[in-house]
C-alpha cells in the first residue's frame, strides 16, 4: 500500500498537495476506490481510500485511524557535530531515522569542520526515511548550536553521555545503566571535541562513554550509538 506523509490531516477527508497528487495519479496511477496509507509524523497513521483521482488536488477518504503507531517507551537524542562532506551527515540522519531516532541536534564545536547547516534537505531525507521504514513519527531535527549553548541548555531529563576519545575512564555504551527513559549521546567533529569542551560537559555531569575500540568516523560514531541505545532499551 502506497505512503504519504500528511503533516496537516485533521478529520475524516484530506486533499493531496499538488505534488503529491501528480505523482500519485500520474506515476502510481491511483484510481478511485484504491486504498493509500497516510502519516502525519506525529504518530498518527491512517488508511484512506482515493475518492476524487485529480492529478492536481487528489482527494481521500479516511477510513481507518491508529494513533501512537509503533511509540516507543524510552526517547533517544543524538547530538553530533556534523562533517565537512554533508553528504556523509546526510546518510546519518537517513540510516537513524531508519533505526530509530526521536531527536537530533548539530553541534558546533571548536574543532568542528562545518560552521553552517540548513536543514531543509535533511528534512526531506528524514521525511523519506520515515516513510520507507513506515513510521508514524518524524524526529525533531534542531539547527546547528554552539557546543557551550547546548551544554548550557542540557535537559537535566535526559541521561546524557559524551563520546570523546581522550585517555580516562570511560564506561563502554552498551553497559549503561538503562533505568530512564530519555538519552542523549554527544559525538564530536573528526578531530574529537577539545579537552575545554570535554571538561565542560563532565562539570555539567555529563558521563563520558566509548563506543569500542575502533576510532570511527563521525557519521558511524552517531549511528552506532543510536543502534546500541535502540538495542539496550527495547
Amino acid at each position: 500500500m502506497h505512503l504519504f506523509y500528511t503533516p496537516d490531516i485533521s478529520g475524516s477527508e484530506y486533499t493531496l498537495s499538488e505534488e503529491e497528487s501528480k505523482h500519485a495519479i500520474r506515476v502510481l496511477r491511483l484510481v478511485t476506490g484504491e486504498m493509500v496509507q497516510l502519516v502525519d509524523g506525529k504518530g498518527g497513521l491512517y488508511e484512506a481510500k482515493v475518492t476524487d483521482p485529480n492529478p492536481k488536488r487528489c482527494k481521500l477518504e479516511v477510513v481507518k485511524t491508529v494513533s501512537e503507531f509503533g511509540k516507543k517507551p524510552f526517547y533517544i537524542h543524538i547530538a553530533v557535530a556534523p562533517t565537512k562532506n554533508l553528504d556523509r551527515m546526510e546518510w546519518f540522519v537517513e540510516k537513524a531515522v531508519e533505526i530509530g531516532i526521536d531527536e537530533i541536534s548539530f553541534l558546533k564545536c571548536a574543532r568542528s569542520e562545518r560552521k553552517e547547516l540548513k536543514l531543509d534537505r535533511m528534512e526531506k531525507i528524514a521525511v523519506s526515511a520515515m516513510k520507507q521504514s513506515l513510521k508514524a513519527y518524524l524526529p525533531k531535527l534542531n539547527e546547528l548550536t554552539p557546543f557551550k549553548t547546548f551544554i548550557a541548555n542540557s535537559d537535566t531529563v535526559y541521561n546524557t553521555y559524551i563520546a570523546h576519545l581522550e585517555e580516562g575512564n570511560r564506561q563502554d555504551l552498551k553497559q549503561i545503566n538503562t533505568s530512564g527513559k530519555s538519552y542523549c549521546v554527544l559525538i564530536g567533529p573528526e578531530g574529537d571535541f577539545s579537552p575545554e569542551e570535554i571538561e565542560l560537559a563532565l562539570n555539567k555531569g555529563i558521563k563520558p562513554v566509548t563506543l569500542g575500540e575502533s576510532r570511527l568516523r563521525t557519521e558511524t560514531a552517531a549511528l552506532v550509538a543510536c543502534h546500541t541505545l535502540n538495542l539496550l532499551l527495547r
